[in-house]
C-alpha cells in the first residue's frame, strides 16, 4: 500500500510536469524553439487562478479564465517575440525567451509583491479515501484535469481537421502549406494550446500549495527542458512518459534518498542516469 501511495503521488506530480512540458514540446516540434518563457506563463496561470478565485469564490471559473487569458497571452508572445526571429539562428530566439522569462518574474514581483499570493479560502482541501489511500480533493482534481487535457489534445490532433493540419505542419511545413494549410494560424493555435496547458498546471500547483510567487516557474522551467530532452525533442508521447517517470522517481527517491538529495536533485540525477544510458533520449526521432 505504501508503494502504491508513492506511485499515486508520483503520478500527481508527473501530471503537472506533463502539462508544462507538453507545451514546450509542441513549440519545439513546430518551430524548433526552446520556449523558456513558457515557465513564466505557467506562473501567470497560477496568479490568475488565485486572483479570480479570491474575487469570485469559484475555482472552476478561475481555472477556465486562467487558461483562456494565458492562452491569448501566449499567442501575443509568439507574435511579438518569436515571429520576427524565425529567420534567425535558433539561439537568438532562445536568448529572447530567457530574457522574457526573467522580465516576467520581475513584473510579477513588482505587481504582486515578492512574497507571493495565497487563496483567501483554499478550495478542494477536504480529504477523501481513494483506493485505500488518503488524498485531498485537489490532488484528485489535478490527476483528472491532466488526464482530461492530455486525452483531449490527443483526440483533437488525431480526428479534427485543424489537428491533422497541425500534425502535417509539424512533419513538413512546406508540404502542408502547399496543400493549403495556413501555417500562421497553426502556429498561433500551437501557442494558444501550449500556453493554456501551462496555465492549467500553474493553477493546480497554486491550489496544491496554496501559494504562487514570482519565481515559481524557475525550477519547473529547468525540469520541463530536461523532460523534453529525456522524452526525445519534439516527441509528445515521449514527453508524457518522461514526465510521469520523473514524477515517480521524485516520489520514490524522496523516501529512500531524501537524506542525501532533495526532491529537485533526485529528478536531475534520474535524468543524468537515463541520458548516460541513452543520450538521444528515450523516444528520440533520430
Amino acid at each position: 500500500m505504501f508503494i502504491f501511495e508513492l506511485l499515486v503521488q508520483g503520478l500527481i506530480q508527473g501530471g503537472i510536469y506533463a502539462l508544462i512540458a507538453i507545451g514546450l514540446t509542441l513549440v519545439y516540434g513546430l518551430l524548433r524553439i526552446l520556449h523558456v518563457a513558457h515557465a513564466g506563463l505557467y506562473a501567470l496561470g497560477g496568479y490568475c487562478a488565485i486572483l479570480i478565485t479570491n474575487a469570485s469564490g469559484s475555482f472552476g471559473l478561475a481555472l477556465t479564465c486562467s487558461m483562456i487569458i494565458v492562452g491569448i497571452i501566449g499567442m501575443v508572445v509568439y507574435r511579438i517575440f518569436y515571429q520576427p526571429l524565425l529567420d534567425k539562428a535558433p539561439f537568438v530566439a532562445l536568448i529572447a525567451s530567457i530574457g522574457l522569462f526573467i522580465a516576467m518574474e520581475e513584473i510579477f514581483r513588482i505587481i504582486f509583491g515578492a512574497y507571493g499570493l495565497t487563496f483567501s479560502a483554499p478550495p478542494l482541501q477536504d480529504t477523501v479515501v481513494f483506493l485505500g489511500i488518503y488524498l485531498r480533493q485537489c490532488e484528485i482534481a489535478s490527476i483528472v484535469l491532466a488526464i482530461g487535457l492530455i486525452a483531449g489534445l490527443s483526440l483533437f490532433t488525431k480526428y479534427s481537421r485543424i489537428g491533422i493540419a497541425w500534425r502535417a505542419t509539424v512533419t513538413d511545413p512546406e508540404m502542408a502549406e502547399s496543400f493549403g494549410v495556413d501555417v500562421i494560424k497553426v502556429r498561433y493555435l500551437n501557442f494558444f494550446i501550449g500556453s493554456m496547458m501551462a496555465a492549467a498546471a500553474g493553477s493546480m500547483v497554486a491550489l496544491l500549495n496554496n501559494l504562487v510567487e514570482p519565481t515559481m516557474g524557475s525550477v519547473p522551467s529547468y525540469k520541463a527542458l530536461a523532460i523534453i530532452v529525456l522524452g526525445g525533442l519534439g516527441n509528445v508521447r515521449g514527453t508524457l512518459i518522461a514526465s510521469l517517470a520523473i514524477g515517480i522517481a521524485e516520489a520514490v527517491g524522496t523516501i529512500y534518498l531524501g537524506n542525501i538529495l532533495d526532491r529537485d536533485s533526485i529528478a536531475f540525477a534520474f535524468l543524468i542516469v537515463v541520458l548516460m544510458l541513452k543520450p538521444q533520449g528515450l523516444f528520440s526521432k533520430g
